[in-house]
């Protein structure tokens, strides 16, 4: 039997218009990796952290209402009521939408990766739809083999002068940029 993999893929939602329903830890989360993606949040919740409340979101402290999804790209299901989640969840799904479902991540069509960064390369690490603190220690231990900025502006360089080169040059230029990431890297060739 195939086990069905996740499509991983960079989505690029800046400008977009994201829903978060509660206002909890979780929400909070959530609500910093969306602003950082550039999206425009809204949180609905009849109660709100106050760390929420400093972000660059609209609150609207209230509960959930039927219209609350109109204009969303993207949906983040972060209550503690399972029931509404789920109906939350199955309204959004059938409009369309990206779907987040923080505490059934199987019934949602997106789930959010351990990401890291350095120097403009980022790696997302997902571990499906259990152990998040796996993935986030991965990410921990990938950072530290990423490339600095000075060692990418080295290899984006020689991969240039490779390619401005033909042939048999050119192959064997690239090919030794291979191997210079490779021992930079991994210690090896």
């Amino acid at each position: 039997m195939l086990r069905r993999m996740s499509l991983f893929a960079l989505l690029e939602l800046s400008g977009e218009c994201a829903l978060i329903v509660g206002g909890g830890k979780v929400a909070l989360r959530r609500a910093q990796t969306l602003l950082e993606a550039g999206l425009e949040v809204t949180v609905v919740a009849p109660e709100v952290q106050p760390a929420l409340e400093k972000l660059k979101v609209t609150i609207c402290q209230r509960p959930y209402q039927s219209g609350d999804l109109a204009g969303k790209r993207l949906v983040v299901l972060a209550t503690n009521h399972a029931e509404l989640n789920d109906q939350i969840c199955a309204e959004a799904k059938a409009a369309g939408l990206l779907v987040n479902h923080a505490g059934a991540a199987q019934q949602g069509n997106l789930r959010f990766a351990a990401v890291t960064e350095r120097a403009g390369v980022q790696v997302a690490v997902s571990t499906g739809q259990s152990l998040p603190m796996l993935a986030q220690a991965l990410a921990q231990r990938i950072e530290e083999l990423l490339p600095s900025a000075a060692q990418l502006q080295g290899w984006q360089t020689a991969r240039a002068e490779a390619l401005a080169q033909t042939g048999q040059e050119r192959e064997t230029a690239l090919h030794a940029l291979r191997q210079d990431i490779q021992r930079s890297l991994w210690g090896a060739a």
